[in-house]
């Protein structure tokens, strides 16, 4: 189990467009056309993996994969389709707040009964659902604040301080073993998972990518820079509430002490970034760039879209009694207690 290999296999394609940018990149084949790009379903497999493989070169690259591929003109020109497709169905889709703090109003009250992911792995999930959660969150957290980063040079101030001061504590606070996607992956130990970086990439529903492709499209444009920092936002102010529920399930299912210490080093951590996020950066943000609020509040509400659609499917899943991931190979998770 080698988590910091630094470049993962390129996985195979889903259908037509992943397949065919997967070709590209390895030099076997043309980039879909344009018509291809607009038949595939903007939430399936396939746009979806194609989209996460174009930022995917932005970060590690693929084993095999030259890294003159990440500025390749035509790629990016692919890239950029499929980005207005994902953009435009996200816009489309979200019903967005009238005003930032009617957005964050919302995150701020945690609910009687809630009935979200969290609340179904603390409250009855089984040791196979918790490591089944961890492997499909394993794209994300194996990287964890990396997307976020991106948006550091398109703010200054109180904003830019703010936000370096929280990514300062994502990334251990100058302590390698501190790290927190070191952390995810001495949970990822505990749990028996393969602690290699993308590993799971091929296991993960679309749902999952999507969720890491919105902080890629967010973060790779200067021109969302509020929508990136309303996404965090919405990250942070989640997360401590969140955590403390996952690290109830880590504990109930025996999941292991560095489980348990991922989640709650989070409920700490974020309990007091969602100040510095609220008041520092978007205070920050807005105080110098008031017409982003608008973007402030998308950003927030896009999020809870994307993360409401992977509890869907996992949830429904789950209560089928069938994995949510995608390859058998990885049957060995299911039903492990």
């Amino acid at each position: 189990m080698d988590h910091d290999r630094r470049e993962p296999p390129l996985p195979p394609g889903r259908g037509p467009v992943s397949a065919a940018v997967q070709e590209y990149l390895l030099g076997a084949g043309p980039l879909p056309r344009h018509e291809t790009v607009a038949g595939a379903d903007v939430y399936g497999d396939d746009l979806q993996l194609a989209l996460y493989l174009c930022y995917e070169l932005h970060y590690r690259g693929f084993s095999g994969v030259s890294s003159d591929h990440e500025w390749d003109p035509g790629l990016l020109r692919t890239r950029a389709v499929l980005e207005h497709r994902f953009l435009s169905a996200l816009r489309t889709d979200t019903p967005v707040h009238d005003s930032v703090e009617d957005a964050l109003a919302g995150l701020l009250v945690e609910p009687v009964d809630g009935t979200g992911l969290s609340h179904f792995l603390s409250k009855e999930g089984e040791l196979w659902h918790v490591r089944e959660y961890a492997a499909q969150r394993s794209l994300y957290h194996l990287k964890e604040a990396d997307p976020h980063a991106w948006v550091l040079p398109r703010l200054w101030g109180r904003a830019k301080a703010g936000m370096a001061a929280v990514e300062f504590d994502e990334f251990g606070g100058g302590r390698p073993e501190r790290v927190h996607a070191r952390l995810f992956a001495d949970l990822m130990t505990d749990l028996g998972l393969d602690t290699t970086y993308g590993y799971y990439l091929e296991a993960a529903c679309a749902e999952m990518l999507a969720t890491v492709n919105l902080m890629s499209l967010l973060g790779l444009h200067r021109s969302l820079r509020g929508a990136l920092v309303g996404h965090f936002a919405a990250v942070e102010i989640t997360s401590s509430p969140g955590s403390r529920r996952l690290a109830e399930a880590m504990r109930r299912t025996g999941a292991g002490p560095a489980a348990e210490h991922f989640y709650d080093e989070h409920v700490e951590a974020d309990a007091v970034h969602e100040q510095v996020v609220r008041h520092e950066v978007i205070g920050g943000l807005l105080a110098e760039e008031p017409h982003l609020a608008p973007d402030v509040a998308f950003g927030v509400d896009v999020t809870g879209l994307v993360e409401d659609r992977l509890a869907e499917r996992l949830l429904h899943d789950w209560a089928d009694g069938r994995s949510s991931l995608r390859t058998p190979a990885l049957s060995e998770i299911h039903h492990i207690s």
